[in-house]
Formats: C-alpha cells, sequence, structure tokens
C-alpha cells in the first residue's frame, strides 16, 4: 500500500501569530514538504492545481519536475490536474516530459476543481463540465497510446496526423486516477477505462464514501477489468497528531476553527466524528485509518493532508516525522496482514511497463 501526502497550497494566515506567508515562501514551503516526505520513507507527494488566490499551485509539473531532481523515490502525483480546463494535448505532454525527467516516477489524478470562475478563465462553460471531462480525457489517453492522432469533438479545434511529445516514457502512459468527491459519472468514468478512484473524503461522512467506492467497484467488475474488490482505490485524510491527544486539539483548535473552508461551520470535535478528520495521538490515527477498511475494503493508496490552514512550517515537519516514524510503519504492517494475496497493489510505472512488456511477449508468441 502506498501512504503519502497532498497539499491544496492555500497560502493562509495563522492565527495564533496573524503572519501570513508570502508566496516564494508557501511555494519553497511545499518543496521542503516533499523532501521531508521522502526523508522520513513515504511513497507519494501530490500537489492541487488552482488559479486563484489563496492558493500557489498554479503549475503542478513545474513544481513536481523540480522536487523530481531533488529526491529518488518519491512518487510525483497531482491531487487534481483540471482536466475540464486544461487543453488535453498540454496535459499529454507536460506529464509525459515528467516522466521522462523523474525516470518514470509519476502518475497524475484527473478532476474538475472546487472553483467555479475557472471555467470561463479558461473559455469553458462549468455546466458542460461533465462532458469536458468525458471528452478531454478520452482524447488524452489516445494521445498517450496512440503515436499519430486523428480527433474531432465538441469542445477543442480537431487535430490531423498529431504526435504529441515526448512520447510517453518506455511507451507506457502515466497511471490515472480520477478524483471526486461527490459525481458518479467520475466514477463510472474510472471504471471504464480500469483506472484507479481517488475518493478524497476529507469532507464527507463514511457513508457517502461508502457509497461511491461501491459504485465504482461494481462498474470496474462489469466492465470486466477484473473482481470488485480488486479496483484500485485511494482515499484522502487529514491528521494532526502530538503524543497528547489533548495537546494535539489544543494546538491545530485555532487553526481549524479560523481555515478558509472549516472555519464557521461545525466544532472540531463534531467535524471529527462526522469525517477522517482525525486530531489526537499517533495511536488514534492508526486507530481511525485503519477503520477505513471497513467502509472501503482493501484499497491501495493513502494521502494525508498535512500542511493546510496556515500551520507553519516547523510544525507540519514535525508532523511528517511522526506520520513516518509512528504511524505509517505500523499501517504499512497492518494493511499488508489484512491484504487478500489477489487485490493488487498500486500500480508504479515498473509495474506498468513489466504487463507492456508481457503482454508483448505472448503477442510474440502467438505469432
Amino acid at each position: 500500500m502506498q501512504f503519502g501526502i497532498f497539499s491544496v497550497s492555500d497560502v493562509t494566515t495563522d492565527p495564533t501569530n496573524g503572519r501570513t506567508p508570502t508566496e516564494a515562501e508557501r511555494i519553497q514551503a511545499m518543496v521542503r514538504i516533499a523532501l521531508k516526505a521522502e526523508e522520513v520513507g513515504l511513497d507519494v507527494f501530490a500537489t492541487g492545481e488552482h488559479h486563484n488566490p489563496p492558493f500557489v499551485a498554479s503549475s503542478p509539473t513545474t513544481m513536481l519536475g523540480y522536487i523530481a531532481a531533488q529526491t529518488k523515490n518519491l512518487i510525483l502525483s497531482t491531487s487534481t490536474t483540471l482536466i475540464t480546463t486544461n487543453d488535453p494535448v498540454k496535459i499529454a505532454e507536460d506529464f509525459a516530459m515528467l516522466q521522462h525527467l523523474a525516470g518514470g516516477r509519476v502518475d497524475v489524478m484527473m478532476g474538475r476543481g472546487n472553483t467555479g470562475p475557472v471555467y470561463p478563465w479558461f473559455g469553458q462553460d462549468i455546466r458542460q463540465g461533465i462532458p469536458l471531462a468525458i471528452e478531454n480525457y478520452a482524447l488524452l489517453r489516445r494521445l498517450w497510446r496512440e503515436d499519430v492522432v486523428d480527433w474531432e469533438g465538441k469542445f477543442r479545434t480537431p487535430l490531423q496526423s498529431f504526435t504529441a511529445t515526448p512520447r510517453p516514457l518506455d511507451g507506457v502512459a502515466p497511471f490515472v486516477w480520477h478524483g471526486s468527491i461527490r459525481s458518479p459519472e467520475i466514477a463510472e468514468q474510472a471504471a471504464y477505462y480500469g483506472d484507479g478512484f481517488f475518493h478524497n473524503n476529507i469532507f464527507w461522512p463514511a457513508e457517502h464514501t461508502k457509497r461511491m467506492v461501491r459504485l465504482y467497484r461494481q462498474r470496474y467488475e462489469h466492465y470486466g477489468h477484473g473482481k470488485a474488490d480488486q479496483a484500485i482505490v485511494g482515499l484522502g485524510g487529514q491528521v494532526f497528531m502530538r503524543k497528547n491527544s489533548q495537546d494535539a486539539v489544543r494546538e491545530f483548535r485555532p487553526y481549524f476553527d479560523n481555515a478558509p473552508v472549516y472555519g464557521g461551520g461545525p466544532s472540531l470535535e463534531d467535524f471529527s466524528q462526522a469525517t477522517p478528520l482525525t486530531v489526537g495521538s499517533p495511536q488514534q490515527v492508526i486507530d481511525r485509518t485503519l477503520s477505513f477498511r471497513e467502509n472501503v475494503g482493501d484499497y491501495q493508496r493513502q494521502l494525508f493532508l498535512m500542511d493546510h490552514a496556515g500551520l507553519p512550517l516547523k510544525t507540519v515537519l514535525e508532523q511528517l516525522d511522526i506520520l513516518g516514524e509512528e504511524v505509517v510503519p505500523v499501517l504499512r504492517e497492518e494493511f499488508a496482514k489484512l491484504k487478500p494475496a489477489h487485490v493488487p497493489e498500486a500500480p508504479t510505472h515498473q509495474s506498468l511497463l513489466a504487463a507492456k512488456q508481457q503482454e508483448e511477449q505472448k503477442q510474440e508468441v502467438a505469432r
């Protein structure tokens, strides 16, 4: 099972001292957090994509390429690539380039984002969000898998004898996760292609997450990619830890109360009870995370949000030390014990390349 972190890249005032980091400070902090993730033994660093304040991650492949040059093992991903407002041609080329720079340590999560005005900013209509996601991704797959593409659709100009460059590393496209928190159409899309489904459940109760993942698993089996319990599932979550749970709650409360996405809503206690947010001791985080399996079955990727709501870099790095030293080793062991042998691990470039080579050998023998 893969464990990692994702960032939404918010620039938020620290409510305990009133200081707001500059954009430059926040960007450099995200890089430092990614390097720390590799240092403590995590598998994945993922960044969101936003084009409006208070967020700074407008160019994920630029940031991930910079991080790739300073890491050796970390899988570099997005926690949203806007398939609706980005040109599929640009996505195809940007991520293939990143593959080459990172030696294959790349995958991508497609999503529609959570900011309505981004659609007209990039010349699109939010009312066409789902059709855009479906058409653009169908084109993206062809651009990665076919050397020469002739294509005509509804939302962009036609392509005639077009070749996206560079070609994917080793002829293997990046593995794709489809991220959604509310749209069954996206779960259906992930299942249709046999791709991964990532449910970022930080704001949602367990029953909603359970329904969405169940739908994806059922449709994955329907389309003939394998048994339902072999579908590739990822989950999000947010944690804050201290040795004593009371200290964790006391320290995190002002950040929760003033966070752009939390503040003014349910209390920290109510929100923690209703959603996967876990504020407490490392053991409480272990127990809560292990319980996710009861709702979604065996799954392949768990990402944690660690740097949201104005938490200072020093605190985030301390959290990563706790996560890497005390929490993830236990989770790896316990999830491994529970996972049946027929349930696959999350695909990587190496596993996808091996599968491609095996299929080519079979075809050669058949000839």
